[in-house]
């Protein structure tokens, strides 16, 4: 039986009012969401500007095309795609730039030149988070990556969270089931993380990261003749860590994002514990094979793992700002 009998009048206009609310509810969540082409209207040439300032800076400093991928895996890892790692130290904010996890990266102060050539075409309205985002995909499409369409909409965190960067970050010198676990977490499989890691094709590791491999005994697992190249790059096994003292990642290609990678690793000259776990894990060393074998396929995998991780909880309207400049909170 039923408890309340609608009349007919009556149940037309309760599914017209949860039709209309449904339809609000609807509407709301598409303004909320980051999406394709968020700044079409408020302001047109954002990812333009983007664009040209990585193009610009790449070719006065080749470096930052490195620096703005890695900048979106720390600051997506953390908690959210959110520019919580651009942020200073100020009074009461500490800096995940200070965490370990952060040494060695650098040019961060290109950012900022980004943002300002955005902010002089539209004042308060473009992300640092988005800028994050956006200059990693048209700095990797600078080291040879194919183009991705990328959400926009992003918001910028109003605090940091470097007291827990090491929770989020793995190390280079974990395991890889733990490094497995941790990308997984936020949605990224195996296949993609392997992917991810091809990113070591391009730039370089300074010694401090590498000695354990080579002092007091060489890693059975490297090459005997790569040790003795790596030993001429990093003569000590006490590596001072504000000299430059590095070895490239990928001496062949250095600065192209390729799958020389993975050529390297399977030929036990990966630089870093996580490399060559890459080739001994088996539920990572499939994937290592075929993308040694098929460019394609990893520049495939890389964008749509790239993806993957630049989505990885957004702020979204109230939830964040949009920082007038990228080092501090409003």
């Amino acid at each position: 039986m039923a408890l309340i009998n609608f009349s007919p009048a009556a149940t037309s206009n309760t599914r017209f009012i949860t039709l209309l609310f449904s339809l609000v509810l609807l509407l709301h969540a598409g303004e909320s969401d980051i999406r394709l082409n968020y700044y079409s209207e408020s302001c047109p040439r954002a990812e333009e500007i983007v664009k040209e300032q990585v193009t610009k800076l790449y070719h006065v400093h080749g470096n930052t095309a490195v620096s703005w991928v890695r900048n979106l895996f720390h600051d997506c890892m953390v908690k959210s795609c959110d520019a919580s790692l651009l942020l200073e130290n100020t009074k009461g904010l500490e800096s995940e730039k200070m965490s370990p996890r952060s040494f060695g990266m650098r040019n961060f102060k290109y950012v900022n030149t980004i943002k300002q050539a955005v902010e002089k075409e539209c004042a308060e309205t473009v992300s640092c988070a988005d800028i994050i985002a956006l200059s990693a995909r048209d700095g990797a499409v600078m080291l040879g990556a194919p183009h991705i369409a990328m959400k926009t909409g992003r918001k910028d965190s109003t605090e940091s969270y470097a007291g827990v960067v090491e929770n989020f970050i793995p190390n280079h010198n974990d395991s890889m089931s733990l490094v497995l676990s941790q990308f997984q977490s936020i949605g990224i499989d195996a296949e993609g993380v392997v992917a991810l890691l091809g990113a070591h094709s391009v730039g370089r590791v300074h010694c401090t990261n590498l000695v354990h491999r080579l002092y007091p005994e060489v890693d059975p697992t490297l090459d005997p003749d790569y040790a003795i190249y790596l030993k001429n790059r990093c003569p000590s096994p006490y590596p001072d860590p504000q000299a430059v003292e590095y070895s490239r990642n990928d001496r062949k290609t250095p600065m192209i994002l390729d799958n020389m990678y993975y050529k390297n690793i399977l030929e036990h000259k990966g630089l870093l514990i996580v490399d060559q776990q890459l080739v001994s894990d088996p539920n990572t060393s499939p994937f290592v094979e075929k993308m040694a074998s098929d460019m394609g396929y990893f520049h495939d995998q890389f964008s749509r793992a790239l993806l993957l991780l630049s989505e990885n909880n957004p702020l979204t309207d109230n939830q964040g700002e949009v920082r007038k400049d990228c080092r501090y909170v409003n």
